[in-house]
């Protein structure tokens, strides 16, 4: 039996599709996310079962920390593929912009991370 053909990739619809920077890392970055999920739901229970306010706090920093170490780690992906892989354009138009547009994103989620 003949397997279908499969379509070839537009450009646009290839650039979608491409590796993200944090793609070698995902199954670390999966585990950090679910075990500050764990903590998450284990706050919900120290606020379910009144435990002291400072306690709850205590958790509450250590998520806020973890989940800053997340982000501070998809940044540094993000720079070093997204906008090191922009720099390796070879048409040096495309190549300025491109890199401008991923410096830009950059720039844009360290801002949000800060607010």
């Amino acid at each position: 039996m003949n397997e279908p053909e499969v379509p070839v990739m537009a450009a646009a619809d290839a650039e979608l599709h491409q590796q993200h920077g944090y793609s070698s890392n995902k199954e670390a970055y999966l585990r950090r996310l679910k075990r500050i999920e764990g903590q998450v739901r284990g706050i919900a229970r120290m606020v379910d079962e009144d435990k002291y306010c400072i306690d709850i706090l205590t958790q509450v920093a250590a998520v806020t920390k973890a989940l800053h170490a997340v982000s501070l780690g998809l940044v540094e992906e993000h720079i070093g593929h997204c906008v090191v892989g922009a720099a390796s354009e070879p048409d040096p138009q495309l190549r300025a912009e491109a890199i401008d547009f991923k410096v830009k994103e950059a720039t844009d989620a360290i801002g949000r991370l800060l607010r």
